[in-house]
């Protein structure tokens, strides 16, 4: 209802006019492993998943198809009203680098016990999002050769 209800706001906004372009980023999962973030669990990988790891049947993969679809359907509805819609999907490759997330490393001085596996190490896997960015940017821009 979210994704939509923005889309929507987009879609009929009488002062969105020019160049500009919706862009939706993709869902970013998290990586726990044996439980949750309270209930023990972890995210402490050194080296990413390869591709026939992951598991494309779990909760951040339909939370990214549901973006997709709504993402679909406000990008027809806005581009007949000259609306520019764009995606950043990041999904498929996020979960790919579970080895990108602080865990137990972060040096948890405050919440003994509890992991943080939903951001992100910097440097690491989301400076690959600047460079997608920067991509539909420069598409977008006709800057692609």
């Amino acid at each position: 209802m979210a994704f939509r209800t923005v889309f929507k706001h987009i879609k009929d906004c009488k002062n969105c006019r020019g160049g500009l372009m919706a862009l939706l980023r993709t869902f970013a999962p998290a990586h726990f492993e044996n439980g949750a973030w309270n209930t023990g669990g972890y995210c402490n990988r050194t080296s990413p998943f390869s591709e026939a790891q992951i598991d494309l049947g779990t909760f951040d993969w339909e939370m990214r198809n549901i973006q997709i679809e709504e993402f679909e359907r406000g990008r027809r509805e806005g581009e007949m009203k000259g609306k520019k819609f764009g995606v950043l999907d990041i999904t498929r490759a996020m979960l790919m680098r579970a080895d990108g997330h602080p865990g137990a490393h972060w040096g948890n001085q405050w919440m003994k016990g509890y992991n943080d596996c939903v951001h992100w190490c910097m440097p690491g896997p989301v400076d690959y999002w600047n460079h997608f960015l920067m991509a539909i940017i420069r598409n977008e821009g006709g800057l692609v050769s």
